[in-house]
């Protein structure tokens, strides 16, 4: 008995040993491997991707469906501004790969109220300015007039508006004699897939420059210096998304030289565009910012428990959360608190910009989510993929054709998500 008992002891010895030799990066790993697999069960989910068909960093379609594979993302949803034609494509991709897609839009709205009291919602520089996601709209997607026509004329708006800004653009262009100028019809060709943004503008811009100079830096830098009237270019030439940003800043968004204002007609009221959402077999979804890398919040979004009150009021069931974008802490906590209140809450990357990151989530530096967020996020899209699954059926879906919803049934709703996804990402 006593050489049993000496001999556990002894194992007890050599493990102490064995864990006093590992380093703090060592263990990390260990643990990292433990919560991974502790996180296995739950399938990763990312549910606001844009694609080249508005703006992304992906090349095409296969492009992303392809990153979320090697990443083991399980379900993706397609989520570009004012347009929904890409969703055939998504669909087969996403059919060949074995992922399940969720079918969404984004679209900014404007409520004059808030403009009218100067209230920041989620456009932090554009007061009354709401950007508004739709989720688990129908696919193949219909829309009835009068929504129709109201959805096109914005989305034609909109691609004026850039169009406007490319006028000017050369404009620019030809009075500092740069020696070349930006087609307009070769960026639709080559760099759209209909919908204009002034993003294609940027990189059309860069394109020029780069190609004028045949890639010398210093050339580069110097042309730039002499578009942004003086300004250094701070990005090295190398950072192609640094630069087209910088482009942007300086020449195309509000307050540079090339920036043309967007008409009224170029927005739709808030309830217009929830309407013209639920119309189209979607749940309409308020995106948020939440805090910015400074510690910022806007105003309408600061005080937690209010802005869950007034969405609710406003007529909204579901939000969503560009993880990237907020801190770890404080993302948990308000999607936790938005959750516990009965919303819907689903999580994505958006990619609209050049800059490449994982399809997977990450929040604020990035930052693995726990596993509460991944159980959220999981939920919230299990609601949406049987909301969409009932509209495509002709049934009533998580929110009714006035756009309301019985939150109460939001658990029923999980559990033939649950099922639909485990049958299509199982096989």
């Amino acid at each position: 008995m006593r050489e049993i008992q000496l001999s556990k002891f002894a194992q007890i010895e050599k493990l102490n040993i064995f864990f006093r030799n590992f380093t703090g990066s060592h263990l990390n790993l260990i643990l990292k491997k433990i919560v991974t697999k502790k996180h296995m069960s739950i399938p990763k989910i990312n549910a606001h991707l844009h694609t080249p068909y508005s703006f992304s960093a992906f090349q095409d379609i296969d492009d992303a469906l392809d990153r979320a594979v090697s990443e083991g993302v399980k379900v993706v949803g397609i989520n570009d501004f004012y347009t929904t034609e890409g969703y055939q494509e998504w669909s087969d991709g996403c059919k060949k790969r074995n992922l399940y897609p969720l079918f969404n839009i984004e679209l900014i709205s404007l409520n004059e109220d808030d403009q009218k009291a100067g209230l920041r919602v989620n456009d932090p520089g554009n007061p009354g300015r709401i950007y508004i996601s739709g989720k688990g709209l129908s696919h193949p997607f219909k829309l009835e007039e009068p929504y129709a026509s109201k959805l096109a004329n914005v989305r034609k708006e909109a691609n004026s508006q850039v169009e406007a800004m490319c006028e000017k653009l050369n404009e620019i262009l030809t009075n500092k004699k740069t020696g070349f100028s930006l087609d307009l019809d070769w960026i639709k060709k080559n760099l759209t897939k209909g919908s204009i943004r002034e993003r294609h503008l940027a990189k059309a811009l860069r394109l020029k420059v780069y190609e004028k100079w045949n890639g010398n830096s210093e050339k580069i830098k110097e042309e730039f210096k002499h578009l942004f009237d003086g300004k250094e270019l701070k990005t090295e030439t190398e950072n192609i998304a640094g630069v087209e940003n910088e482009i942007r800043g300086n020449m195309l968004k509000a307050g540079g030289s090339a920036f043309v204002p967007e008409t009224a007609n170029a927005f739709l009221p808030m309830q217009t565009v929830c309407e013209i959402i639920v119309a189209g077999g979607g749940i309409p979804t308020y995106p948020f910012l939440a805090d910015d890398a400074n510690g910022n919040y806007t105003d309408f979004e600061k005080d937690l428990e209010r802005v869950a009150e007034q969405l609710t009021e406003r007529g909204f069931h579901s939000v969503e959360f560009i993880t990237t974008r907020n801190g770890l802490e404080l993302l948990e906590k308000y999607a936790t608190h938005l959750h516990d209140q009965g919303f819907v809450v689903t999580l994505g990357s958006e990619h609209n910009s050049p800059t490449m990151e994982p399809v997977e989530l990450f929040a604020r530096n990035n930052t693995p989510l726990t596993e509460k967020l991944l159980q959220i996020n999981y939920e919230g899209a299990c609601v949406v993929v049987a909301h969409q699954h009932m509209v495509s059926q002709g049934l009533s879906g998580y929110v009714d054709e006035t756009g309301k919803a019985d939150r109460s049934k939001r658990a029923e709703f999980v559990k033939l998500g649950k099922e639909l996804i485990n049958n299509t990402i199982t096989h």
